[in-house]
């Protein structure tokens, strides 16, 4: 089920934490890893099981928002604090301070995953053997902020992982490890992100340890082809927009590569005399994805489920909306839409 490759072997595992709890060369490192987001939990956990030395565990500041929820936390923050960690949290990592503060640790490694920052020259160099980074892509494709998301958004068939040897260049360094799965045809960016966390573990684990190997006088791992290099820049709130010209198929992945966030949306107009309701879109299915409807793109095609049209004049198709959720309501089916507002064939999506 996972492929995974490496300086070591070729190795298949359908349990990527399989391996986390045996050294193969018997030599734990003292380490400092740094991250933020769920996407490094998994790997982070597998090297505290493997028995490596944690000297400290860097993470993004905490974000204070006045609500009745309290001040969210990340991840790592909460992987740390229950294991014991210190807990580093700098505004900037690259700073004469933060960098004494790395030093300090005279750790041998440093492992970076969703972590937010770029290190500088100076930082890497506060490690003899510098920094690792498992990053959400098979590299040089998506490099940059939003992998994941755009392996969905593009409709791809197969994602995966790297763990490069860090260079201040974003995700620029050499190939240590890496390791791929299928896409599910379901998969949102949030369910691919999850299994993608748990194939990381076995690619970082086998890095430290070829690392641990490394004489630093020779070159290590696989440059990465500049030729093949594509971008994954990060999402925002207005990336959500659906555009109903575009494919049924596109938009299925549209609205899956913006699951859990930012989500897809889109305005229904319902009458000339009634302002645009703007709806949240939850899940859709691809009916047709060559119809002949002659309605343009963005139509309501019949009064019993929420089916528009798509695509271009010349190539339309027909996606049908399963779930959706109506500005300030609560989630609801396509058809329970329909029939809540009375809606009928020919209403405009804007």
């Amino acid at each position: 089920m996972f492929g995974i490759t490496n300086a070591f072997s070729k190795v298949a595992s359908a349990s990527p934490l399989k391996a986390s709890r045996v050294l193969r060369t018997g030599r734990p490192q003292r380490l400092i890893l740094m991250g933020t987001g769920p996407f490094a939990v998994p790997s982070f956990d597998a090297l505290r099981q493997a028995g490596h030395e944690i000297a400290l565990v860097v993470t993004r500041p905490a974000i204070v928002v006045k609500s009745r929820k309290g001040a969210p936390t990340s991840p790592v923050r909460e992987f740390a604090a229950a294991n014991g960690y210190d807990i580093f949290d700098p505004e900037s990592i690259n700073t004469p301070d933060a960098i004494a503060m790395l030093a300090a640790k005279r750790a041998s490694l440093l492992i970076v995953c969703d972590y937010g920052q770029i290190l500088s020259s100076d930082a890497l160099a506060t490690t003899p053997l510098g920094g690792i980074n498992l990053h959400g892509s098979l590299l040089p494709a998506y490099r940059g902020a939003a992998p994941v998301q755009w392996a969905v958004l593009n409709g791809d068939a197969i994602a995966g992982v790297s763990v490069i040897h860090m260079t201040p260049r974003l995700d620029g360094g050499p190939i240590l490890a890496t390791a791929e799965i299928p896409v599910d045809p379901a998969d949102t960016s949030g369910s691919l992100e999850s299994k993608l966390s748990l194939l990381g573990v076995e690619p970082t684990l086998s890095s430290v340890e070829l690392l641990a190997l490394w004489d630093l006088k020779s070159s290590i791992g696989t440059q990465q082809d500049k030729s093949k290099v594509s971008r994954a820049p990060r999402l925002n709130k207005a990336s959500g927009h659906i555009d109903w010209t575009h494919s049924a198929s596109e938009i299925d992945c549209h609205v899956r590569g913006m699951q859990p966030w930012p989500g897809s949306f889109a305005d229904i107009h319902i009458g000339d005399d009634k302002p645009p309701i703007r709806i949240s879109v939850r899940k859709v299915s691809v009916l047709d994805s060559q119809a002949s409807p002659e309605s343009p793109p963005g139509t309501l095609i019949g009064d019993r489920f929420l089916d528009v049209c798509t695509g271009p004049i010349e190539s339309p198709g027909i996606l049908r909306i399963d779930r959706l959720q109506p500005a300030g309501r609560n989630e609801i089916s396509g058809d329970e839409f329909i029939r809540g507002y009375r809606l009928k064939s020919g209403i405009r999506f804007g």
